[in-house]
């Protein structure tokens, strides 16, 4: 009984031992097969950064009247077509009653004046006739007259200027606000009855229109500083509307700030670019736009995919997983060199036909999925 007991016994341990070698196979092969591997390949590898900024007309004007008033008519719209000289409004000159009476003053000391050396005048034109004075004496006599005469003049044009905003006999120049180049009236921010002030040198006036021509287009935007060295006038670029769709437009670039600017702890540069924008294609100003721009390209390069890389938590400098055989897997340090997000260029530590631990979870996940 006791020998029967003890066969039953081994038995039993026997069949547990089969299926604990079994399991351990079973598991081994399992941690083998759990991970995939990749090649390098050759390919063509490009660099781009995003430039956000805006689209804005090359060529925009504000138009500012020369002399106080009120608009009297507006003759275009925002959005119009205007060429160069059309009329786009009118301003009714209001006069300022002290500048009247000061110019009305001014006008009558003229006159006395005026007269005054026009009596001088004719007196000494009668004794230099008849040999009295001399020469000099009447020519005196005859250039007051005429400084006398200039300064009557430009009085009684300053009374006629601030009272109709313009000489008499010599149109409304001043009281007509045109056009100064072709395009469109972007922005109209006065309406008829407001009160506007000129242009000079001490005021920058009252803006009645900006017009802009939208067949010139410029991107204004900002890159960081790590990438500004990497750009130079004259290259070419794309820049892309969301606006319409995400249409693309080529674009040349033709400003690279010399200094940048701190925007929330980094260095921004300012940059612009001539954009080509096609006549069937309504652009307006002010659209936000992005620019793509090649930094770096390379053909035929060794690449891996960047998610096969890994780092040394101690040096932080990558390396990858090379299969030796037999489920075994080794590390191997690479360098690299330029990288588009996706692939990595690999300029030492593997080479082609080297197989590659597929280690990251998103990736291998990714390639079951392709698999199935």
């Amino acid at each position: 009984m006791k020998k029967a007991l003890k066969i039953i016994i081994g038995l039993g341990l026997l069949i547990a031992l089969v299926f604990v070698l079994k399991y351990f196979k079973d598991s081994n092969s399992k941690g083998v097969e759990d991970f995939k591997v990749e090649e390098p390949f050759y390919t063509s590898l490009r660099t781009k950064t995003v430039a956000t900024g805006k689209l804005n007309p090359e060529e925009e004007i504000e138009l500012k009247p020369q002399i106080a008033g009120i608009i009297d008519k507006i003759l275009v719209e925002e959005g119009d077509m205007v060429k160069k000289g059309d009329l786009i409004a009118t301003i009714r000159v209001v006069p300022n009653e002290q500048s009247l009476v000061s110019a009305n003053s001014q006008i009558n000391s003229a006159k006395l004046s005026y007269n005054n050396a026009k009596t001088l005048y004719d007196r000494n034109k009668v004794l230099f006739d008849k040999g009295v004075i001399s020469k000099q004496d009447f020519e005196n006599s005859q250039l007051s007259l005429n400084q006398a005469n200039e300064s009557l003049t430009q009085a009684q044009n300053n009374y006629q200027i601030i009272k109709r905003g313009s000489l008499s006999g010599g149109g409304s120049a001043n009281t007509s606000i045109t056009a100064q180049i072709s395009g469109t009236v972007l922005e109209i921010p006065v309406r008829e009855g407001d009160q506007v002030i000129e242009s000079n040198s001490f005021n920058a006036g009252t803006t009645i229109a900006t017009i802009a021509d939208m067949s010139k287009m410029i991107f204004e935007g900002k890159v960081d500083e790590a990438e500004v060295g990497k750009l130079e006038e004259g290259k070419d670029i794309v820049v892309i509307l969301g606006a319409i769709n995400e249409k693309k437009f080529p674009a040349k670039l033709t400003f690279v700030a010399p200094k940048g600017n701190e925007e929330n702890g980094a260095v921004q540069f300012t940059i612009k670019a001539d954009v080509d924008v096609e006549e069937s294609t309504r652009i307006r100003a002010g659209y936000s736009a992005n620019a793509e721009i090649e930094m770096e390209s390379k053909d035929s390069v060794l690449v891996i995919k960047e998610a096969l890389l890994q780092f040394n938590r101690i040096t932080e400098k990558p390396f990858v997983e090379l299969l030796i055989g037999d489920g075994k897997y080794e590390k191997k340090n690479v360098e690299l060199g330029i990288s588009d997000g996706i692939n990595v260029e690999i300029t030492e530590g593997v080479k082609e036909g080297d197989k590659i631990k597929v280690w990251n979870k998103a990736l291998k996940d990714n390639n079951d999925e392709e698999d199935n």
